[in-house]
């Protein structure tokens, strides 16, 4: 399941999400119990945990999602008004049964998982501006405010994408080193405001309106930090005739930008590589674990089917085991998985032999064509013998 649901009967398996510790506390009060309805709560289980589930709610979000852009514009919301106050009614009630489904599944370890902490957060939201409508009136002024928000329903995606989990899993290991370069970039700023309030802050031929104050001075460092524009701040020092202006710019820029930006930048690429390898290994593990399973019911199936066919014969049912073997022959199917356990039945080995058998073709090809050339030379060698027999012979008769 991608939230991580193993409900299994021995271990319990606690999602790896930044939201993990939130629910402990209330976890570690309530004890376990004993389930009246198993096999209720089995079939609840295996519906939620289908892939056929996940497809359907990821359908379903994306469709809400379509539905909350479509509602942003005014005249597609007057007409089909009617049509977005129904298909809102349908989210929330789909999202309210996921909701009770997978509560009533495991109503402990639910709350466990961080990401069923935000599926709740998302459901809370999204009744906020029915509340408001309820006990505020149509004309509450930050109601349009509990609407914007609505849009984080979307975030409902990454219960279901394994691989945006990891990569918010990256993101909040990335967060300690993440935050000393960020102490670190806000102690430069911090110098450099108060430099550059000093420097370029005078009333009298500064420029107040980008060094006038503290903040001011801030929101223009961040402009270098960024090199958003830090051309036309450096030409309005420039207009003033001030001293060290330039030489202020570029240090600036080149420590902030250049330096602590691209560590910042450097910091998440590493740590989401990590991730990502991490992902991979994990991928490649439970398809292992998947596989050996698979293999170990074949192997079974086969036993039973040899012990079975072992017991037939003793009875005396078939007159040999000959005639045995071809009724078993006549129970496989062209679609029975086989286990390869034999190093000779390997996809790399067969790779390899079959190239060195394109190899020993390659080889008898040229061996082939030097016989030819030899058979060549040899025939050409007898048709000369007789020719020179011929030469032998009138030479002695000449001689006598």
């Amino acid at each position: 399941m991608p939230q991580q649901f193993h409900y299994q009967k021995d271990t319990r398996v606690i999602s790896s999400s930044l939201l993990d510790n939130a629910s402990m506390p209330f976890h570690s009060r309530f004890g376990s119990f004993q389930r009246k309805d198993p096999q209720c709560q089995e079939f609840v289980k295996r519906v939620i945990m289908s892939h056929l589930f996940k497809i359907i709610m990821i359908s379903i979000v994306s469709v809400n999602a379509f539905f909350v852009v479509l509602w942003t514009d005014y005249n597609t919301r007057y007409n089909l008004f009617t049509l977005c106050e129904v298909s809102e009614l349908i989210f929330v009630s789909i999202y309210s049964s996921e909701f009770c489904m997978k509560l009533y599944v495991d109503p402990i370890n639910y709350w466990k998982d961080g990401y069923n902490l935000l599926d709740i957060i998302i459901i809370i939201i999204i009744f906020i501006p029915y509340s408001l409508r309820k006990f505020k009136g149509k004309h509450y002024p930050y109601l349009n405010i509990a609407d914007g928000i609505q849009s984080l329903r979307i975030l409902k995606l990454i219960t279901y994408s394994r691989g945006i989990r990891t990569l918010i899993t990256a993101v909040g290991q990335t967060a300690y080193t993440v935050a000393s370069v960020i102490i670190l970039l806000f102690v430069l700023m911090f110098i450099f405001a108060i430099l550059g309030f000093c420097l370029f802050g005078v009333p009298d031929r500064g420029d107040p309106n980008n060094w006038g104050n503290l903040a001011v001075a801030f929101f223009t460092l961040f402009s270098l930090a960024t090199v958003d524009g830090w051309t036309d701040l450096q030409e309005q020092l420039d207009n003033r005739n001030l001293a060290l202006s330039r030489a202020f710019t570029i240090i600036f820029i080149l420590l902030a930008s250049f330096v602590f930006l691209s560590m910042f930048v450097g910091v998440m690429i590493i740590h989401t590589e990590d991730s990502i390898k991490k992902f991979e290994r994990e991928l490649m593990a439970e398809r292992h674990v998947t596989l050996m399973e698979e293999k170990q019911v074949i192997v079974k199936r086969q036993q039973e089917e040899v012990s079975r066919l072992m017991q037939t014969q003793k009875k005396g049912d078939y007159k040999s085991f000959s005639e045995l073997v071809e009724n078993f022959k006549k129970t496989l199917r062209h679609t029975d998985p086989m286990v390869l356990d034999d190093f000779g039945t390997s996809l790399p080995f067969i790779d390899v032999y079959l190239s060195t058998l394109d190899n020993q073709d390659t080889t008898i090809c040229k061996l082939q064509e030097l016989y030819c050339e030899i058979a060549h030379v040899l025939s050409l060698i007898l048709e000369d013998l007789p020719q020179k027999k011929q030469s032998q012979s009138s030479e002695k008769a000449t001689e006598q």
